[in-house]
């Protein structure tokens, strides 16, 4: 494996007048389980598409393990697993024959990979894939791609649409993969609970370009939530430091804030702030106050 398994200079894509990616530089180490999220139209799903040749760049450059993504052989692509919201699989056949088929495409295909996710799951072998609930098919399709070997596994929204027990089952038999643990995952998806407790990278991609890349934990860290009890009208939201999101509740004024420490309650105290308290915040509230900083904020009332 190379250094990085992903690898774009200056990526652009253009649909007529939208600017998808817009001259994106990013590395992705190999290793680890890189989680990347944004907001629908942060150009995510191009990313992917580009990066597994499906789509060519307006400009810039792609390379998906070493590879040039636009000159990716039979052989490239069989080192790379995919699995997004769809899993579309063919209803006709039985989960057997499916595994079989599978089997006999990919030389590095694994059955202790294989067993070990589908262990997970009430599948039996002579059932038709069309008989699968929604949860058994993400379990079979995810269990069919780590059985093939792949140096790099991309999960995009995999448990989209799957109920609270689907999605433990998911997250347990990846977690758990010794498959996994050998390959560099890049998970994509707006669940915050589920970066939370699988990621160890987080990268945010906003507008089509790179906003944030760290350790879910060190973003957290960067952002908190403060509540003062200010009498009267808050301070303007133009000249509130860091400032990400200003909500009034009860009286009360909550700010959530990026990037400030103990000399932020000496502005809201001298803001005319009577008590000031701070608090930590979850990855899902860090992450979409930083992406709704750049959308209109209300005015505290």
């Amino acid at each position: 494996m190379t250094d990085h398994v992903i690898e774009t200079r200056a990526l652009t894509k253009r649909y007529g007048a939208k600017l998808a990616l817009d001259a994106l530089d990013l590395s992705i180490a190999a290793g680890r389980i890189h989680a990347i999220v944004g907001a629908n139209g942060a150009g995510k799903s191009t990313l992917f598409r580009i990066l597994l040749g499906f789509l060519p760049p307006t400009s810039g450059s792609a390379r998906i393990l070493g590879r040039d993504s636009q000159q990716l052989t039979p052989a490239d692509r069989g080192r790379i697993g995919f699995v997004n919201e769809e899993h579309t699989l063919p209803g006709w056949m039985r989960v057997s024959a499916v595994a079989a088929m599978q089997r006999r495409q990919y030389p590095r295909w694994n059955p202790r990979a294989y067993e070990e996710v589908i262990g997970h799951y009430h599948v039996l072998p002579e059932q038709k894939v069309g008989q699968l609930s929604r949860g058994e098919r993400a379990g079979f399709n995810l269990a069919l791609t780590l059985a093939q070997g792949p140096e790099l596994l991309v999960l995009d929204e995999p448990t989209l649409g799957l109920d609270v027990v689907a999605k433990r089952a998911f997250l347990e038999s990846l977690m758990y993969s010794s498959a996994a643990e050998s390959c560099t995952v890049i998970y994509c998806s707006h669940q915050m609970e589920e970066i939370e407790r699988v990621a160890e990278n987080l990268i945010i991609l906003e507008r089509g370009r790179l906003a944030h890349m760290s350790a879910p934990e060190e973003f957290c860290a960067r952002v908190t939530h403060w509540v003062a009890d200010i009498p009267f009208a808050g301070p303007p939201p133009a000249s509130v430091p860091g400032l990400l999101q200003v909500q009034r509740i009860d009286g009360l004024h909550h700010y959530l804030v990026l990037d400030q420490h103990d000399d932020f309650a000496q502005f809201l105290r001298g803001a005319g702030a009577r008590t000031v308290q701070s608090m930590p915040v979850s990855l899902d509230r860090a992450v979409n106050g930083f992406l709704a900083k750049n959308h209109a904020m209300p005015a505290a009332a």
